[in-house]
């Protein structure tokens, strides 16, 4: 790993952190840039989220069994979300011969979760936050503009019907479930490379 890499890591991360601004007692922000996300260093919490079959999932449970590169993207009806998707799939096997497992969460119902993937012929994990408590608890979910809600409502299912989004954010973790790196970009339009990701991955071993 070279020396530039390494501190192009850094900067992103720590440029993706300061563009959060911390808001004590707002739960549900009105804008991503006011999100309050967990930090590098601590665990994720417990939530259950659901897989493409509608079957209840124990994120800290599954965490526990590989390292995890874990995103959080805003739907499959992003493009910006499928360009991310379609990058990961590129790197898959790079990044589980790093011992991890890949999973994509996203407010979306497990039927469009299959649609996703069919779509950018994925063949790592998705599963669905439709009622957003994932979101919530990682501190990343903040309530979107007006014009959002009918899409959300129809691809979660029914069940997103506050407009909650997840700011897209990328963590990567330990099988304790500490958070070894993490990228958050209010900015959905910016996501991180897969070589960067790659990278980090590599650097969280």
């Amino acid at each position: 790993m070279t020396t530039k890499l390494t501190k192009t890591l850094f900067a992103l991360t720590i440029i993706a952190l300061l563009s959060t601004a911390f808001r004590v007692g707002d739960p549900l922000p009105e804008k991503a840039e006011d999100v309050s996300p967990l930090l590098v260093g601590e665990k994720i919490p417990k939530v259950t989220l659901n897989n493409t079959k509608g079957e209840a999932i124990n994120l800290q449970k599954m965490v526990s069994n590989k390292p995890t590169v874990l995103i959080f993207y805003r739907g499959g009806w992003c493009p910006y979300c499928n360009r991310q998707l379609a990058g990961l799939q590129k790197i898959e096997k790079q990044v589980l011969a790093l011992g991890y497992q890949i999973v994509a969460i996203s407010p979306d119902s497990p039927q469009n979760l299959k649609k996703t993937m069919d779509k950018n012929t994925l063949s790592y994990t998705l599963v669905s936050d439709a009622s957003a408590d994932a979101a919530k608890a990682f501190g990343i979910a903040f309530r979107a503009p007006k014009k959002y809600g009918r899409w959300l409502s129809k691809s979660s299912g029914g069940k997103n019907t506050e407009n909650i989004l997840p700011v897209p954010s990328v963590f990567v973790l330990n099988k304790k479930g500490t958070i070894k790196f993490e990228y958050i970009n209010p900015n959905y339009k910016e996501r991180l490379s897969p070589e960067l990701l790659l990278a980090a991955a590599k650097l969280s071993k």
